[in-house]
């Protein structure tokens, strides 16, 4: 592809930066291609009017051209994802219910991504409340993969996915509680990180210390893309008692050379059940990192797998009752909840303080497990879901290889370990199927080892040609 789009980020700052390519024609670039292939893979929403955005391209030019110091994604346009809060741009969370919401501030990452320069030209299409990995909501309709136009982009971060497959964005973020960002890493063959819990800053709402499950994080059509707009999203803010101080993430390149061990935690002992082809191109990605002289064996980690599903759950819903609450219990705004939400909720008003504190037991004996595994292995991999990008019309899988899946979130058990350890883990892609469909895996790390698992992350990057490959509705840039 000679299409501007189809440069990586750091291609595109050094064109910037040479002003080989000025950022009113990188942003006309991008809004042509936006107007020619949005419509069908449906990503990017609440988009800001074309002459307004030049207009600010224009801007960043004529501020370049004065020279002094630039931020890190000075000029380069990029789309939030619906679930964080900018100024004055339209943010749903995907519900009806802030179907006409215009924000008056900024999220703290929002923040932070306007001061590197960047210019926001809307927002990324996700689930309702970001509730499900397959992003639809009655407010926009269905992001569709660009693979495979009948199939889902994933989510709850599935219309960033959407968006760097089709190339409409450079890069973007994501958010990640139950694999929302590593699920459409894996639905659209590119790259997400879910860092270590507090790297990333939030404004925190009404609860800034119980609910540490979800974190913010970068997604990008390659590791080094991601490390870029994680530096700018990472570090302490006061406002937010979960955050700690980080300095910027420096990929190290002899990180391979030095070798370490890896435990493949598969199906985690037949707990999970797969569809036919995922499993298998995982341990295909195995081998590439056997050959980067990394060495794998099988693991089985000693835990009722059961009961941290249990936890799981009783948190999720816990947290999702006490922040849904108002919404569920108002009648006039109940009846425009997803039946998802309503589960949670309910569920959620069941739960006593006892089952807290004792999900949050259970979650300590699991963090407790995994730092006792890291005492052999540097690092685990995992699939980044268990089945293949599936029909867009549905809401979830309901099935997987004959297993019956009891809840809307069942079939992506495979990443709530991370989660509920708080773990640095990038998503990264392991093939495709005969189809075409793309999948990927995980790649989990120690505590705040953010920057050694990006930097194995980079390896495997530069052994493998995953992220080269583009689907033919990206590819067709040039009209």
């Amino acid at each position: 592809m000679s299409d501007l789009t189809s440069l990586s980020l750091a291609d595109l700052q050094q064109s910037l930066h040479t002003k080989s390519l000025s950022a009113e024609e990188v942003m006309a670039g991008y809004l042509d291609r936006i107007e020619r292939f949005n419509p069908q893979v449906n990503a990017l929403v609440s988009l800001r009017p074309r002459d307004v955005l030049l207009a600010e391209a224009r801007a960043k030019d004529a501020e370049r051209a004065q020279g002094g110091a630039l931020g890190a994604l000075h000029g380069v346009p990029i789309a939030i994802k619906d679930l964080s809060e900018a100024k004055g741009i339209l943010c749903t969370y995907g519900s009806p219910l802030f179907h006409d919401y215009v924000p008056d501030f900024d999220d703290i990452q929002v923040e932070r991504i306007r001061a590197a320069g960047a210019i926001i030209i809307g927002k990324t299409n996700t689930p309702e409340w970001g509730f499900g990995s397959h992003s639809y909501n009655p407010v926009f309709g269905v992001t569709r993969n660009p693979w495979d136009l009948s199939r889902s982009a994933g989510g709850s971060s599935g219309g960033a996915g959407a968006a760097l497959t089709a190339r409409l964005v450079p890069v973007a973020d994501g958010s990640d509680m139950m694999g929302s960002l590593r699920n459409p890493a894996a639905f659209n063959n590119v790259v997400g990180f879910r860092p270590s819990f507090g790297r990333i800053p939030t404004l925190p709402g009404r609860d800034g210390y119980l609910n540490q499950l979800a974190t913010l994080g970068p997604m990008g059509r390659s590791v080094g893309d991601v490390v870029t707009l994680l530096n700018v999203q990472s570090g302490f803010d006061l406002r937010d008692p979960s955050s700690f101080e980080s300095g910027p993430v420096v990929l190290d390149r002899d990180i391979a050379a030095r070798g370490g061990r890896i435990g493949w935690l598969g199906n985690f002992g037949g707990h999970l059940s797969f569809e036919p082809g995922v499993l298998d191109l995982n341990e295909k990605a195995l081998a590439v990192f056997q050959k980067l002289g990394f060495a794998d064996e099988p693991l089985r980690i000693d835990f009722d797998m059961n009961r941290l599903w249990w936890a799981w759950t009783t948190l999720r819903s816990y947290f999702t009752a006490g922040s849904m609450r108002d919404f569920y219990e108002d009648p006039g705004r109940r009846g425009s909840l997803k039946p998802e939400i309503l589960y949670e909720v309910r569920s959620g008003l069941r739960i006593q303080a006892a089952d807290v504190y004792e999900a949050s037991a259970v979650r300590t004996a699991w963090y407790q497990a995994l730092a006792k595994a890291f005492e052999t292995y540097d690092y685990l991999i995992a699939p980044a879901a268990q089945v293949f990008p599936f029909d867009a019309e549905i809401p979830w899988p309901r099935e997987i290889a004959g297993k019956h899946m009891d809840t809307y979130h069942r079939w992506m058990e495979v990443v709530i370990g991370p989660s509920m350890a708080g773990l640095p883990v990038a998503s990264l892609p392991a093939g495709f199927s005969p189809q075409g469909l793309p999948n990927g895996f995980q790649l989990i790390g120690k505590p705040r080892a953010d920057q050694a698992v990006l930097s194995v992350a980079a390896a495997y990057e530069a052994a493998t040609d995953w992220l080269a490959r583009v689907p033919p509705l990206a590819a067709d840039a040039a009209g």
